[in-house]
């Protein structure tokens, strides 16, 4: 009897072709897509176990025939409520572009899809080089971070609005949150300015006859313009914090002020009402019959003398 074959899962791996131009597309890589790659690719081992890797810090690494990028995107997982980032592996060769990612940025596994179905976008793409085709997707990776920073706009705007309302509740822990997202996504992009910054004079010789420093020059401005963003929410965030500190300081004080009055005022009174709860004759006020009222009038003196104080001093 024959032994039963055991049936070899194929790598998750798409592709697309135009002209010479070939886009390998790997979502979620496991270690059937780094053979595959080292099968078919001249790629160094220390590569392709940097694309299984989780602590990968953005890099250019740069070989005769390619060369292999790692890229660091912000996202924001709503269910969580926290920002994250995401890794995207790039191998790119004269006639090849390879990227590897986990399929959580939205913008990449739309441009892939998108160009796989229409003919126009391939051509618009792929038709000036492996380097032209990388800009797009580092372009659109980048402005996939501008609505991101917006948000974090939009949730200072709130914490702003609370701080100064009667929404009291939940403030510090808001404050907290939009702290993490701030520096979560500037240890995102601060790496990732030096490496778009240089990238260009490197992929210049994957491209056909089309100058890329204008392309990459207006992709470093808007990587520029997020990280001086995040500088600005960042001393926004931190000048609301302390005057959250300061509007709470200046409740406690207003709480702790009250209290004191009363405290005082009460405290002559506990000294009448101590005394004429002592049974020893009092003179005329061992009669029973009017000494309370005369004791309750002592007291709405005493008050009325200490509220008087207060405002002459202007405590109250």
């Amino acid at each position: 009897m024959a032994a039963p074959q055991i049936k070899k899962e194929e790598p998750n791996i798409d592709s697309l072709t135009w002209g010479e131009l070939t886009w390998v597309n790997i979502e979620r890589p496991t270690e059937k897509e780094t053979g595959y790659l080292a099968k078919h690719y001249p790629f160094h081992p220390l590569d392709l176990d940097d694309v299984l890797s989780r602590i990968q810090r953005p890099k250019i690494d740069e070989y005769k025939d390619y060369l292999f990028l790692v890229f660091h995107f912000p996202i924001y997982r709503k269910r969580e409520r926290v920002l994250t980032s995401s890794q995207v592996s790039v191998f790119i060769g004269q006639n090849y572009l390879i990227t590897v990612h986990k399929g959580e940025l939205k913008p990449l596994v739309k441009l892939f899809r998108e160009c796989q179905i229409d003919e126009e976008s391939r051509q618009e793409y792929c038709s000036q080089g492996s380097g032209f085709l990388l800009y797009r997707i580092l372009d659109r990776l980048v402005d996939y971070c501008l609505p991101i920073l917006d948000k974090v706009g939009d949730s200072i705007e709130e914490v702003e609005n609370d701080i100064f309302s009667d929404r009291k509740k939940g403030t510090v822990r808001g404050i907290s949150m939009i702290r993490r997202d701030i520096i979560s996504f500037r240890r995102i992009i601060w790496p990732m300015r030096a490496v778009i910054g240089s990238l260009e004079p490197r992929v210049r010789r994957f491209v056909k006859k089309l100058d890329l420093s204008v392309y990459f020059g207006d992709m470093v401005d808007h990587v520029d313009k997020i990280w001086d963003g995040l500088d600005e929410y960042k001393e926004i965030i931190e000048g609301l914090n302390d005057t959250h500190d300061s509007l709470a300081t200046n409740r406690t004080n207003e709480v702790v002020r009250m209290l004191t009055i009363i405290a005082t005022i009460l405290l002559p009174i506990t000294v009448v009402a101590s005394i004429f709860g002592m049974n020893i004759p009092l003179g005329p006020f061992e009669d029973r019959g009017y000494s309370f009222l005369l004791v309750f009038l002592i007291m709405l003196v005493v008050i009325g003398g200490m509220l008087y104080f207060f405002r002459r001093i202007r405590v109250i």
